[in-house]
């Protein structure tokens, strides 16, 4: 416990004797986010002030969101000790409670104020309560018959206080007890009598004076004296209004002549502005911008809104950032009655907090694209407010997670207190949205929402920002390429976006497939390809004797907006001999289709007699053979030279009507052979005798065969791999085919020899149930297969490949128990080749009547897990579904 005598100030407490009034100040770090309480020395005891009661006693307290408190006495109220109006002893305890009621902090208080200067008649507004008091002299003293007719009450003997008359404006009597259990306090000093009241209480009523509205007390005090009963008429008046806001600057206007305390002719004597209940003098009032003065009807006082003496505070109504400003002026006031030369000392403390005040968050946008950073500031915000968070496009993150990702934030503070934030954000994060609006600018897209708290209330509020940077930073894949006598041999190296682009190759896009034929090979930076020179995308420029100018175009391009991001248009010669001349006369000449007759289709082309055509042809390429005498080649001779001479051209019908449109370039490819004349060859050969005429051997080959489940009899639908296993109800048909696939021969015919059916996936499983038995249908029960004949349709080309067998679903039962409900059928085939001698089973399917087998302990008969058979077939699982 710690006691403070008058004028300390130790550990956020201070003290002030400022006129009538006692001052005690708490900073906030002594009070913020605790709970005070206040209680007053009486005596020797301690009375906690409630609201109602501190009102009623003449204590007021005022606290800013911060916890800065001024906790006001007045020097008449109840609890203070007073000698002689002269001297004032103010005793107060202070709780602070922390964090429990177990947590508190006591701070006693005591001041000694000395305030002699009382004028006869004082009045003062503070924010709770109004006070007059007026000297003891009486201003009327009743007669003896009104003194004998009113007895006064025992319990006024000791304050000398009767009763007490309200007007409203009808006058209202109680006793002293009634007032003060109606919250008015009524006393005597050994010079004074004092009134207290709160506002808006029953007795007091609202005036409009000079158009300001004030809340007036008028009470007649009836007191008992030695020498009879004295009446004191008592009013005070205070303002509830009269504040103007205009721009920057705040206008309190007050009565120059409050009607409810002046009657006839006064002036003012002085008049003082204060601020916290403090007087200021001219020069303190000049530094402020404070001015104060009168008109014919008000007294002026004019704050400049954001003076020091006040304090801003941030609102978020509806989210949105407000501000709103607080002073609190003191005006003193004396008044002098012209006749009666009697004074009214006027004081009035009044709080002001203007109306909310937009306050535009503005945002500045200090990006330096070149630093590839995004960069802003945004406020101007008030010291209550924090930033907590920020939304970015990926989420929401801290300030602290924030910072850790490398976005800095930070918080940059002004001289007036008043602080903005700022932010960095790289361009190569995952928060920034790129795009580009051309082919060498990207633009960079920050969209971020700051969230911001005010304190100490919590209030969230956000604001949203959103910044745009572009920078001719893109660098675009770079193609290089180069050729040897076989291949195009292209490379791309990746750019700034790295492979975020198509490739196309000779006019074809670079697929996976085509990618695998061109034998891709890729890392991190670059891929590269081999493209022969008489690939499909590659297109013939030129054509020599004995070589051929290919180009093949590469180019790359982005996706989304189609632009070509960089091109290569590789052209290289290519060995190619297009015309061989052999020593018997037989030429053979290659005619190549070339880029600028598009249209051309090779197989059209002829020699000078149009009857000799391709003996061979592609899309790019026709193959010519002829001899020197034939097709209407001409032979010429010079020096020692024989030439045969033909030419590849394009010929138009008789009618007009060409394989290429008349506008189209002219197809022109010349073919020679040189022979030297008068020269002998020698040629050598001999013959040798065969051992043994020529025969085919023996080989061996793969053949493909397959069972398939029909969905009915016309065996043209089939269960996909996706639809097993299939669901059968008991005795519905089952429709089988097998088929030896891949193959055209028709002298292939495809024999069944043995079918079964298992439980499980394998065929050498057991038990198992015969369906076909040496090529015939099993006929140890009553389930009977049906074999269907194959015909030619759209689908088959060769009957003797296929084989179509029918049965009815069953299910293993033993012991009358159905021992599982799913069924594989397999097959065990053989492959006849019907030009050679039919014997054993190829002599055709079940060519031989005879029934082998006989019922096991199963309804089927139970097979032997061994076969001779190489070439075995299985269906997939069929369920037996025993509810229909």
């Amino acid at each position: 416990m710690a006691k403070y005598d008058a004028q300390s100030s130790a550990n956020g407490l201070k003290t002030d004797c400022i006129a009538n009034l006692m001052r005690l100040t708490l900073d906030e770090a002594l009070a913020v986010g605790n709970q005070l309480e206040v209680e007053a020395l009486n005596g020797t005891q301690y009375i906690l002030l409630t609201p109602s009661l501190a009102a009623q006693c003449g204590y007021s307290m005022e606290s800013d969101p911060w916890g800065n408190t001024r906790l006001y006495t007045s020097l008449l109220g109840c609890f203070v000790q007073n000698k002689d109006d002269m001297m004032f002893s103010v005793g107060l305890k202070l709780r602070i409670y922390r964090h429990s009621p177990a947590d508190v902090t006591n701070h006693d208080v005591a001041q000694t104020c000395s305030y002699t200067r009382w004028a006869p008649r004082e009045i003062l507004c503070d924010r709770n309560y109004m006070e007059v008091s007026t000297c003891m002299a009486p201003q009327y003293r009743q007669a003896e018959q009104d003194s004998q007719r009113n007895t006064i009450p025992g319990d006024s003997e000791v304050s000398g206080i009767w009763k007490m008359t309200f007007f409203t404006p009808e006058p209202m009597s109680m006793v002293l007890k009634e007032a003060q259990q109606a919250g008015y306090s009524a006393m005597t000093t050994s010079t004074r009598v004092v009134v207290r009241s709160r506002y808006n209480t029953a007795e007091t009523y609202s005036e409009d004076v000079a158009g300001v509205p004030m809340e007036v007390l008028k009470v007649s005090i009836y007191h008992e004296a030695q020498d009879g009963l004295n009446v004191f008429n008592l009013a005070a008046a205070c303002p509830t209004g009269g504040v103007l806001f205009t721009g920057e600057l705040i206008s309190w206007h007050i009565p120059r002549r409050v009607t409810p305390l002046l009657a006839g002719s006064i002036r003012i004597v002085e008049m003082n502005m204060g601020i916290n209940g403090q007087r200021l003098d001219k020069a303190q009032m000049a530094a402020r911008g404070y001015d104060l003065s009168t008109t014919d009807f008000h007294i002026i006082m004019e704050i400049p809104i954001g003076s020091p003496d006040g304090y801003y505070k941030s609102h978020a109504p509806d989210f949105q950032h407000h501000i709103t400003y607080t002073v609190e002026p003191m005006l003193e006031v004396l008044w002098r009655a012209d006749q009666t030369k009697h004074d009214t000392r006027y004081k009035i403390l009044f709080p002001i907090t203007t109306p909310l005040m937009p306050q535009p968050i503005y945002t500045e946008d200090r990006t330096t694209p070149e630093m590839r950073e995004f960069s802003l500031y945004t406020g101007t915000f008030l010291h209550d407010v924090e930033l907590r968070n920020i939304t970015f496009a990926t989420g929401v993150l801290t300030v602290e997670e924030s910072n850790a990702r490398g976005f800095i934030v930070q918080q940059h503070v002004h001289a007036n207190g008043t602080s903005v934030f700022s932010l960095k954000v790289p361009f190569d994060t995952d928060v920034i949205f790129k795009h580009n609006p051309e082919v060498l600018v990207t633009t960079y897209t920050l969209n971020s929402v700051f969230g911001f708290v005010i304190l100490p209330e919590e209030i969230p509020f956000a604001h949203p920002v959103e910044l745009q940077a572009s920078l001719q930073d893109v660098v675009l894949p770079a193609l290089a390429g180069t050729c040897d006598q076989d291949q195009f041999y292209i490379t791309v190296k990746y750019g700034s976006q790295g492979n975020h682009f198509n490739t196309m190759v000779g006019g074809l896009n670079l697929t996976p497939e085509l990618a695998e034929v061109y034998k891709f090979k890729g890392n991190a930076t670059h891929f590269s390809i081999e493209v022969p020179y008489a690939a499909t995308g590659s297109a013939f420029e030129l054509v020599t004797i004995n070589s051929v100018r290919a180009r093949l175009d590469v180019l790359v391009w982005d996706p989304v907006t189609t632009w070509i991001l960089s091109d290569l248009f590789l052209a290289c010669y290519f060995p190619l001999l297009t015309t061989k001349c052999y020593p018997n006369g037989t030429i053979s000449a290659l005619a190549v289709k070339v880029e600028s007759v598009p249209n051309l289709d090779p197989s059209w082309l002829t020699l000078k007699d149009q009857s000799c055509t391709p003996v061979s042809s592609n899309d790019r390429f026709a193959q010519f053979t002829f001899s020197a005498d034939s097709c209407g080649t001409t032979r010429s001779f010079f020096d020692h030279y024989m030439m045969y001479e033909n030419e590849i051209g394009l010929c138009y019908s008789m009618k007009g009507v060409a394989h290429t449109s008349p506008v189209d370039p002219e197809y022109r490819q010349t073919v020679s052979c040189y022979y030297v004349v008068n020269d002998t060859q020698m040629v050598a050969f001999h013959a040798k005798q065969r051992l043994h005429e020529p025969k085919a051997g023996i080989g061996s080959g793969q053949m493909v065969v397959q069972m398939r489940l029909a969905t009915d009899s016309s065996y043209q639908n089939f269960y996909e791999a996706e639809d097993y296993p299939v669901v059968k109800y008991l005795r519905e048909p089952l429709y089988f085919e097998v088929e030896l696939a891949q193959s055209t021969d028709p002298h292939l015919e495809l024999i069944l020899d043995n079918c079964w059916a298992t439980l499980e996936k394998e065929g050498t499983s057991l038990p198992s149930w015969d369906i076909i038995v040496d090529s015939c249908t099993y006929l140890g029960d009553n389930y009977a297969t049906v074999f269907s004949t194959v015909s030619v349709d759209a689908r088959v080309s060769v009957p003797s490949h296929y084989k179509h067998f029918s049965m009815t679903m069953f299910a293993f039962i033993q012991e009358e128990q159905v021992l599982k409900h799913e069924v594989y059928v397999h097959c065990d085939l053989v492959i006849c080749d019907t030009t050679s001698p039919r014997e054993g089973i190829c002599q055709g399917q079940c060519a031989n009547l005879s029934m082998k087998g006989t019922p096991k302990q199963m309804r089927r008969g139970q097979r032997s897990t061994t076969s001779t058979h190489q070439k075995q077939t299985s269906s997939g699982p069929i369920v037996f579904n025993s509810f229909q």
